[in-house]
């Protein structure tokens, strides 16, 4: 930048930090080059500065059990280096989110984390310009960034081909409302993709039954009682998320049914919650300590300089518990 503006970096400092002694010519020659470079200012203090040894993460909500797994694992990764994590939450609006991500960049941090973001493949590749970035969760990939994610088609292959040998046929299925903020290189919901085109492959496209409410655990209760209304009820029900198949489980304590004699329950995480002696849920394992560290590591080698993206991709696993089983006899009518 101080190449482009015919200045000296002391100069470009002084402009940044707003000193006095600076002419307003070269103020000037300054901020057409940041214009035309597409710098913040505040990364361009940083370049001049040297580095913060923090990493910024970007995450929808702090609550989500299976993020707090993913920082789990980069804190472990971290810890056998200089760098710390800090952590912000972007909500669920695009707006919000982006005030997030320009809150990390103002605070100077070497490289960001972002967490399933909301935010299109343009925007990213900006921020990514700027800083180190990585992108875990989305299935979208680019020059630009490093990406992570765990193989969806796979992961819900697994539950529903379990699902249909237990003899399940009614299967019901939770996903996510599509925000109509999203940009439009969002790709689609993959769990559901896929469990539909299961069902479909086994025969079973008149029993497809998809409620979109949100990975969460009021979207898995809100998506249970939906799925119940229906005649007649699904014999089991494949939630996107664990968060979400803890709502479902608690729709179905209250309706008087059990798991998994009248509905059995399977989710998607492997949190350490699905594991717990009372859940005993049946889940997809993407291994979210794998995926924290595996970020920790390639965001260090981009700040160290690494230029070429990597997109890595977890291999999930089925871990079966006593949250399904084969269906029960059916009530009396249906």
């Amino acid at each position: 930048m101080a190449k482009l503006a015919g200045v000296s970096k002391a100069a470009v400092s002084k402009v940044i930090r707003n000193d006095y002694g600076v002419s307003e010519a070269m103020r000037d020659r300054v901020k057409r080059a940041i214009d035309e470079l597409g710098y913040r200012p505040q990364a361009a203090a940083r370049a001049l500065r040297g580095r913060s040894f923090t990493i910024g993460v970007l995450m929808q909500h702090i609550g989500i059990p299976f993020y707090a797994e993913i920082m789990s694992g980069l804190v472990e990764q971290l810890e056998e280096s200089d760098y710390q994590a800090i952590m912000i939450q972007g909500g669920t609006r695009a707006k919000t989110e982006e005030r997030a991500i320009d809150a990390l960049m103002d605070r100077q941090v070497d490289g960001i984390l972002m967490i399933a973001p909301l935010a299109g493949r343009t925007q990213l590749e900006r921020v990514a310009r700027e800083i180190p970035t990585l992108v875990l969760g989305r299935h979208d990939r680019s020059p630009a960034y490093d990406s992570i994610v765990d193989d969806d088609r796979t992961g819900s292959e697994l539950v529903m081909e379990h699902l249909i040998a237990l003899g399940h046929r009614r299967i019901g299925h939770i996903t996510f409302h599509e925000d109509h903020g999203q940009p439009a290189d969002h790709k689609p919901h993959l769990r559901a993709e896929t469990y539909e085109r299961v069902m479909r492959d086994h025969g079973f496209a008149d029993e497809i039954a998809v409620v979109a409410t949100s990975y969460s655990e009021e979207g898995g209760y809100r998506g249970a009682h939906e799925l119940l209304s229906r005649s007649p009820r699904p014999t089991a029900i494949f939630a996107g998320s664990d968060e979400s198949a803890l709502g479902v489980l608690t729709a179905l304590h209250e309706a008087g049914l059990s798991v998994p004699h009248d509905v059995s329950v399977a989710g998607y995480d492997n949190t350490r919650l699905a594991a717990h002696p009372n859940i005993a849920l049946t889940t997809v394992n993407q291994d979210g300590a794998v995926m924290g560290r595996t970020a920790g590591r390639l965001l260090l080698e981009r700040v160290e300089g690494r230029a070429a993206a990597v997109h890595f991709s977890v291999t999930p696993s089925l871990v079966v518990r006593r949250s399904t089983a084969p269906p029960g006899p059916a009530p009396d009518g249906l």
